[in-house]
């Protein structure tokens, strides 16, 4: 019987697929041959591969698009991209390539909006969707977004917040947002999002503090479910009661023509993943043509806000293994260069599952292993995935001539941010390099490194040495 790593990647799932194949034993991420980067720059390595953002984006507007064309859908389509998933500016350089616009969440992301006007790589007709509760430091930065005519659209999350755009715009109109406090699954320790506005509470804001002042004007209903856009029962019944509000507000307030579904577009973190964009974009399109049409009223233009779908295929993870450890009978070790907890916090913290494949040695006999990380916390593991309890990998000869090399794939949402990027590690543990991958002109691979790896200098710096 062939027990080989490959064969069984090759058995278990449908091998190759979109971003992995396999030339001469060694793993291809996107067509990237992961082992000459690996041979330039070594491990731990975190690479982001530009181009696959910009993919993202346009597959995503390519399937509203057509979604609305099939139904004759009369709003517009606009594709916000969430700067939480990912701040770096390599990430904002390539997202706005791509005409898309931009979502906030805090009172530094203003700055980044000021920055990339700077570059030109936004303008002021851009949308900048400003969500999140907003402290002092947060409705002035927007109020200065505003005072100095951007495209700004805050979206209110509670009741009083609309009072500080009263006393501080200066402009004459002021679009806003209104985000509905939407009730979480029945899995969930509580009840209601402590984020948005109770739909009961929702009508009187209206009428009591924005349709008596000519200045504002109620633009964008906005609606997101924590667990994101899938085809249950929960996910549909909640889209309903936004259309429900939608329409009572729209009874009364003519200026509204927008709905923000949010974000929450699942993306690939087991080869075995399935999931039909298609198919949920286009009942999403048809539902609401549909309810528009039984009550009479004009479709909205749709928002989304897409964080990782936009960003987190575009990341991977490498690392080395350094060595085995036999604990038991039955627990075999595979020790990596570096720490689960602190280059993929998400593992540790809310036990996400990353597409794991070795990247070298597909031709060895597998077995099954847990992966431990350098720090000595005893949560610093990984060792089932998404598709089983277990993680299988090849056989580590004591002989071999060079290690093997596995690597986490489709990370490139919130790790960095998580981890606290550039500051101090559990057990100060480096942060890793970081390589930015593109392709020129000519469809030729070109490298960047973004960052070295964390010396002890930097990080003593911080601690107050």
């Amino acid at each position: 019987m062939d027990n080989t790593y490959s064969n069984l990647i090759n058995q278990t799932f449908n091998f190759p697929q979109e971003g992995f194949e396999v030339i001469d034993e060694e793993l291809y991420f996107n067509g990237i041959p992961l082992m000459n980067i690996i041979k330039q720059y070594g491990t731990p390595l975190r690479i982001s591969y530009l181009p696959k953002i910009g993919s993202q984006i346009q597959k995503a507007k390519r399937l509203f698009n057509v979604a609305m064309a099939k139904v004759d859908y009369k709003g517009k389509y606009t594709y916000c991209y969430c700067t939480k998933s990912s701040h770096f500016s390599f990430v904002l350089d390539e997202v706005l390539k791509n005409d898309v616009h931009i979502e906030t969440s805090s009172t530094f992301d203003i700055q980044i909006i000021k920055e990339q006007y700077q570059k030109k790589a936004l303008n002021k007709d851009t949308y900048i969707i400003c969500n999140g509760y907003k402290r002092t430091a947060y409705k002035q930065a927007i109020t200065e977004l505003i005072n100095d005519g951007f495209n700004v659209i805050p979206v209110l999350d509670h009741l009083d917040e609309i009072d500080y755009y009263k006393k501080h715009v200066k402009a004459e109109q002021l679009k806003l947002g209104i985000r509905i406090s939407t009730e979480e699954e029945p899995s969930f320790t509580f009840y209601s999002s402590r984020l948005g506005i109770r739909s009961s509470e929702i009508m009187d804001l209206y009428k009591d503090k924005i349709q008596s002042n000519p200045r504002f004007k109620l633009k964008l209903l906005h609606f997101f479910i924590n667990t994101g856009i899938k085809d249950t029962i929960y996910y549909w019944t909640e889209l309903n009661k936004c259309l429900n509000i939608y329409k009572e507000l729209k009874s009364v307030c003519p200026d509204l023509d927008s709905l923000n579904i949010g974000g929450g577009m699942p993306i690939r973190t087991s080869l075995g993943f399935e999931y039909d964009y298609e198919y949920m974009i286009e009942e999403i399109v048809e539902q609401i043509k549909s309810f528009c049409t039984q009550h009479d009223i004009p479709e909205p233009n749709i928002f989304t806000e897409f964080g990782s779908f936009t960003v987190g295929e575009s990341g991977a993870t490498l690392y080395s293994v350094i060595d085995q450890k036999q604990q038991n009978d039955r627990e075999t070790w595979y020790m990596i260069d570096s720490s689960f907890i602190t280059t993929l916090p998400d593992t540790w913290g809310i036990n996400q599952r990353f597409i794991l494949l070795a990247i070298n040695n597909w031709s060895k006999p597998y077995q099954p292993v847990n992966l431990g990380g350098l720090t000595c916390d005893s949560m610093d593991y990984y060792n089932n995935e998404a598709h089983t309890n277990q993680v299988f990998l090849p056989v580590v000869n004591k002989p071999d001539k060079e290690p093997l090399y596995i690597g986490f794939f489709h990370t490139g949402a919130y790790q960095e941010a998580l981890s606290g990027y550039g500051g101090t590690q559990h057990c100060l543990i480096p942060a890793p390099k970081h390589v930015l991958i593109d392709r020129d002109a000519d469809g030729e691979i070109t490298t960047r490194l973004f960052a070295k790896e964390q010396s002890y200098k930097s990080m003593l710096k911080i601690l107050g040495y």
